[in-house]
């Protein structure tokens, strides 16, 4: 089975079951973290968790805010790849979200991707960003820093903020509940203009 994108960004039926899952599960505060795994430089796995900041506007593209001198964003730059593991405790569903991922940060050059980037930087709370102004991370801790970071809120993002953007190329989906599972595959269609998702349902 098929179905397809268009200009007025069809809701996809794995996006739909993810926006029930989030609801069903909103009154749960985890709901909103999953784990991201990306490969490291040396080929090895490395996952953490990470926070949904939401999706891209017209797009089912998922957006991830993070630390530019995080090592998932060497991770990245070497290997542009990652999945996803979102588990809803409450419902018993599992999204497992393979797909490609950009990083907007300081450097990029595209004027509407740096403004996506700076809503999302002022879409975050002050606590929130005040933590890109702390120390390198996973350097060694030479002396206890500040605790008194300060940031009007008005300035703008910080060279060390970074927004990810993932394009899911696969959903993998499971209800223990119900005990199905779906798969759903992204493709180009013919002319490149939408995607189109195959569904096919599989053993759990």
């Amino acid at each position: 089975m098929a179905t397809g994108g268009s200009a007025a960004m069809a809701v996809q039926p794995w996006r739909a079951l993810l926006a029930a899952a989030l609801e069903s599960n909103a009154h749960l505060k985890h709901s909103s973290y999953f784990q991201l795994a990306t490969v490291s430089v040396n080929g090895r796995p490395a996952n953490r968790t990470v926070v949904f900041r939401g999706f891209q506007e017209s797009s089912d593209n998922i957006l991830i805010n993070t630390d530019r001198r995080t090592n998932k964003v060497e991770e990245i730059n070497h290997y542009p790849y990652g999945e996803i593991c979102w588990y809803f405790t409450e419902s018993w569903e599992q999204f497992r979200i393979n797909g490609r991922i950009d990083i907007i940060d300081c450097s990029t050059r595209d004027l509407a991707k740096l403004q996506q980037r700076e809503e999302s930087w002022f879409a975050s709370s002050l606590n929130s960003r005040l933590q890109y102004l702390r120390p390198f991370p996973r350097l060694p801790v030479l002396e206890e820093p500040s605790k008194d970071y300060q940031l009007d809120p008005s300035t703008g993002p910080v060279d060390s903020f970074c927004l990810l953007v993932f394009d899911p190329e696969q959903v993998d989906y499971v209800n223990l509940k119900r005990n199905v599972r779906f798969l759903f595959t992204s493709s180009h269609s013919s002319d490149q203009s939408t995607n189109v998702w195959q569904l096919e349902k599989v053993n759990p």
